[in-house]
């Protein structure tokens, strides 16, 4: 990571002015594609090909981008985290050009630039869009880190069959991360997994490898219990995949396939906080659907998450 000085190519204002102003980037950070001055790339992937239930999660970097311009670069407790653009060259990448009614040309696309971003030794920070774009970011990921642990936040675990010639939908994508290697089950936990939907999969993803930690169990065990074990079974590179819906409906109801009784906001946000010291390589907020969000919440969540990502990148 670079050590901040003059040569930063950011507006010496880029935070003035009224919340509602300035460029369409995420917090107002620079856009720029020159990836020999970043360290963190804001990548929008506006895409809702994959789902199987609501779309509209192709508005969801849109929305999430939207919501954090009422955000300054400071953190909440000055003792705890540094502000992450002291230490971060940080850049919104813009979205990248999709196709919709494609999924496999889109995916494709996915992978082909985001190993350009990674080959360059910049993070992607990646603003869905549903979970099947999980699948190409981790593939991009491999090529430059090898196999890696998972850190999954869902309700839902992702690991089903896709149907005779069909294999990509969003929830699809850890079965094919597993089945190519990209990421070791073993070393991976799914947190806030839960519903009806879920309950048929279960025990096959455990069967895999998985470490589950169910809503139930989370509820049991708190956020530092869960910490705990994720810090115990995550080695080596890591990823960080959040689908909004490991949140309750009550507090991120902006979402395709919402399930009642998750986390609270409080909860998802000390979890992120908690991944400080992890060696992460990649990390991406998907699912969120700007359309079923009164009053920005779902987005709002999801904006502060990033942000809380950052703190840790930061601090780090």
């Amino acid at each position: 990571m670079h050590v901040a000085d003059e040569t930063w190519p950011r507006p010496a204002d880029w935070q003035a002015g009224p919340p509602y102003g300035g460029a369409y980037t995420f917090m107002r950070v620079p856009p720029s594609r020159d990836l020999q001055h970043a360290d963190i790339a804001i990548i929008g992937i506006p895409f809702d090909g994959g789902t199987m239930y609501r779309s509209g999660t192709r508005l969801g970097p849109r929305g999430i981008r939207n919501a954090s311009g009422q955000m300054r670069p400071y953190a909440v407790d000055p003792q705890r985290l540094e502000e992450p653009f002291r230490s971060l060259r940080v850049f919104d990448y813009g979205d990248i050009e999709l196709y919709p009614g494609y999924i496999e040309q889109s995916l494709a696309r996915v992978e082909q630039e985001l190993t350009t971003v990674i080959e360059a030794g910049v993070l992607p920070v990646c603003l869905g869009g549903d979970h099947s774009l999980t699948l190409p970011v981790l593939r991009a990921c491999r090529k430059k880190h090898g196999l890696m642990s998972l850190i999954h936040f869902d309700a839902h675990p992702d690991f089903w069959e896709g149907g005779p010639g069909r294999p990509y939908h969003h929830g699809t994508t850890f079965r094919l991360a597993v089945s190519e290697q990209l990421i070791n089950p073993a070393g991976s936990a799914q947190i806030g997994i839960r519903g009806s939907i879920s309950a048929s999969i279960v025990d096959e993803a455990r069967q895999a490898g998985f470490n589950l930690i169910t809503a139930d169990e989370f509820a049991r065990l708190g956020v530092s219990a869960t910490l705990e074990r994720i810090h115990s079974l995550a080695r080596g590179p890591v990823y960080v995949s959040l689908d909004i819906d490991c949140v309750d409906p009550a507090f991120a109801p902006g979402t395709g396939t919402p399930e009642v009784a998750g986390l609270t906001s409080r909860e998802i946000v000390e979890l992120v906080r908690g991944l400080r010291g992890l060696s992460v390589v990649g990390f991406d907020v998907v699912e969120v659907a700007p359309a079923y969000d009164p009053a920005e919440i779902t987005c709002l969540l999801a904006a502060n998450l990033v942000y809380e990502f950052l703190l840790t990148l930061a601090a780090r």
